[in-house]
């Protein structure tokens, strides 16, 4: 049984309350088997153990992996050539992506993620366009990249069987199209029609057996119906009863713009998050990803059920969506975890500069106004985000029994050339951590990444082999896809026209009460 002592001049273990958390100065963990069996002083456990190596020195922090609880892609979409537009037109221009390898692609994001911290990440599978049955031949690929590089998953492929371009019936938008346009256009959204018990079989129970029933070490399989408006009623009820018998989670888009929020309206006569509870879908196996228009009733809703809700703050500032109240959802007792979504900030993968905009982002103006803290969102990037996952149970501090997901952090650029003693460590790290910070991490136990190198694949070789495979002339079918996303943006913007209504009060918009 392999075993090692991971210490640090200080150990996070976990947070207690939105002002403390648990550390122990010149702390250290002893795992054996990927398990932690003890945690405590570095003297302490070095006196009592004899691991098989030590890891760490008094010049680091040692603290839990960090959660993605919202991830898409490897090659950013801006990267791939779709600029910063708002949600609804940025997902048009998506059409006009080249295909990346999804093998090279994951590896790609999962050496960033690491590179910050990130130890588990909830991978939210979207096929972009058919044909339906290559998919679960995807899925497999980008299990694989995660299972071959070491990293923790929780995966779902997305399922959408309504409104494929626009929020209305993909019919009626083909019809308002030009006739050299409209086959071209139906080809593309039938291409991305797959049947309900078709993608239940291939996308969800074939990869539940096939990657250990969400008993392995390092592996879950959910559902997730993308968004409301893309999902009926049916589909809607039988996830639902999907994720019960098999005791899988769910992971749902919603409420991520205003026109989201008006779609519902107009659809149902209540908010999205009303309908949803009404479906009785709602619960604590359900992440809404989000969340940025939800109402006062909405949230008590959701707080009500247990439901857990993913802030994306990047994501959301990025495309013009909105900032999600989350003072209000901590507040009413919501559970939220943090996820970078497609790219954050700076375009990556970095979690730390995540944590940092979660943290800056909802100070509000007011003395008396309670406002995010340091403990809170490391919170949300651990102990929260592992209730989105599937791995609630395993991970998200470092306690006796948890599994050993842990990250080493130099302290050099954290603490140097000075930083008050009076400081909390948890502060400094989430004021002032860096990915290039980061040296080393484990999980279950075993080093995925030591002094920034990674031990089971060979980074520079992915990313020659991945450069390589995008130096190729783009196919005649890439090039067609860019010319019809050409002529079909404007389209998909006129679609839009009208629906928010005139308003005279704020100079921003940015999310909405009632």
């Amino acid at each position: 049984m392999a075993s090692s002592i991971v210490r640090g001049k200080y150990l996070i273990s976990k947070v207690m309350s939105p002002t403390e958390a648990t550390v122990i100065a010149d702390g250290a963990v002893y795992q054996r088997d990927g398990e932690v069996v003890e945690i405590g002083t570095y003297a302490d456990l070095a006196g009592r153990y004899s691991p098989d190596e030590v890891i760490g020195s008094p010049e680091h922090v040692i603290m839990p992996g960090l959660v993605n609880a919202h991830h898409h892609v490897g090659l950013t979409p801006f990267q791939l050539g779709s600029p910063d537009y708002p949600l609804e037109l940025w997902l048009a221009s998506r059409v006009a992506a080249r295909d990346v390898d999804p093998y090279l692609d994951t590896l790609y994001s999962a050496f960033e993620m690491i590179e910050s911290g990130v130890t588990t990440v909830q991978h939210l599978h979207s096929a972009r366009r058919g044909p339906a049955p290559t998919w679960p031949k995807l899925a497999d690929q980008v299990l694989r990249a995660y299972r071959d590089i070491g990293m923790r998953t929780s995966y779902a492929f997305g399922f959408r069987d309504q409104n494929r371009l626009v929020y209305g019936p993909d019919e009626e938008f083909v019809k308002g199209l030009p006739p050299d346009l409209a086959p071209d256009v139906s080809a593309l959204l039938g291409g991305m029609a797959i049947d309900f018990d078709q993608y239940i079989s291939s996308l969800f129970v074939d990869l539940y057996e096939s990657w250990g029933r969400n008993r392995a070490e390092r592996v879950r399989i959910w559902l997730a119906p993308t968004n409301l408006h893309w999902c009926s009623d049916k589909v809607l009820v039988a996830v639902k009863e999907y994720a019960t018998r098999y005791r899988a989670g769910i992971h749902i888009h919603l409420l991520e713009t205003v026109y989201q929020k008006l779609y519902a309206q107009r659809r149902f006569g209540v908010s999205a998050v009303r309908h949803l509870y009404d479906l009785g879908f709602l619960g604590p196996e359900v992440t809404l990803g989000h969340g940025v228009w939800l109402t006062e009733e909405d949230v008590e809703l959701v707080a009500r059920t247990g439901t857990c809700i993913c802030h994306n703050p990047s994501s959301n500032l990025r495309l013009q969506s909105g900032i999600a109240p989350v003072n209000y959802f901590a507040e009413r007792g919501v559970r939220v975890g943090l996820g970078i979504d497609e790219a954050g900030i700076n375009d990556d993968r970095d979690m730390l500069q995540e944590m940092r905009l979660a943290l800056k982002l909802h100070r509000v103006p007011g003395m008396g106004r309670a406002v995010p803290t340091s403990p809170q969102v490391l919170q949300m990037a651990t102990q929260h985000g592992v209730h989105t996952t599937g791995f609630a149970d395993r991970i998200g501090s470092l306690e006796p029994g948890k599994s050993a997901d842990i990250v080493v952090m130099s302290l050099r650029n954290i603490a140097e050339p000075y930083l008050d003693a009076e400081v909390p460590i948890v502060d400094a790290v989430v004021h002032r951590g860096r990915s290039a910070d980061v040296e080393t991490v484990l999980i279950a136990g075993e080093v995925v990444m030591r002094d920034r190198h990674f031990t089971r694949v060979n980074k520079a070789e992915v990313l020659r082999e991945l450069a390589t495979s995008l130096k190729a002339p783009l196919r005649p079918d890439e090039v067609k896809r860019r010319e019809l996303t050409r002529q079909l943006f404007p389209y998909v913007r006129r679609f839009y026209d009208g629906w928010i209504p005139p308003e005279g009060e704020p100079f921003y918009r940015q999310n909405q009460r009632g």
